[in-house]
């Protein structure tokens, strides 16, 4: 029988690995929420940049905590580099992070002008690029769990 340690850091990492995940996809889903409105107020800006700086925690939590995962988890570190659709997800990630990068630049953008200019408001053309990236990324995401589900059956080695 495994070691109850062992067993319990590997449950305490996945645990932490899927809320993390979980809570990245809902800030996600608020960040387009507040750019699905036509035209974006000052709060809303203040809003969007706190979700921004939560969403890139997040996903710094969701990097950790997987690999961890993959370095003290029961399966061992083999088990996923072997793995195709381990970096499968590891691509879709990554193009989720690029993609990511645009949205935040801008809205950091929008924050420093609106300190500037209390009545700044987003350009249009600038706040549907951020809505479609937004849209983008979210379509990607759930090929992120049907990667892991093919993994954790086998599928890929």
């Amino acid at each position: 029988m495994a070691d109850a340690s062992l067993l319990l850091s590997g449950l305490v990492l996945a645990g932490l690995h899927h809320l993390a995940v979980f809570a990245l996809f809902a800030v996600l889903v608020m960040e387009l929420a507040i750019c699905l409105r036509q035209t974006l107020a000052s709060e809303d800006l203040k809003r969007l940049a706190l979700l921004d700086l939560h969403y890139g925690a997040l996903a710094v939590l969701v990097l950790l905590a997987g690999g961890l995962r993959v370095m003290y988890g029961g399966k061992g570190a083999d088990y996923y580099l072997e793995n195709l659709f381990f970096w499968a997800k590891m691509g879709i990630f990554l193009a989720i992070g690029l993609i990511s990068i645009l949205p935040t630049l801008r809205i950091l953008s929008w924050r420093r002008q609106l300190k500037a200019d209390p009545a700044f408001v987003p350009p249009a053309a600038g706040h549907r690029l951020v809505r479609r990236a937004l849209v983008a990324e979210l379509l990607l995401f759930p090929l992120l769990p049907l990667f892991a589900a093919a993994m954790a059956q086998g599928y890929g080695l």
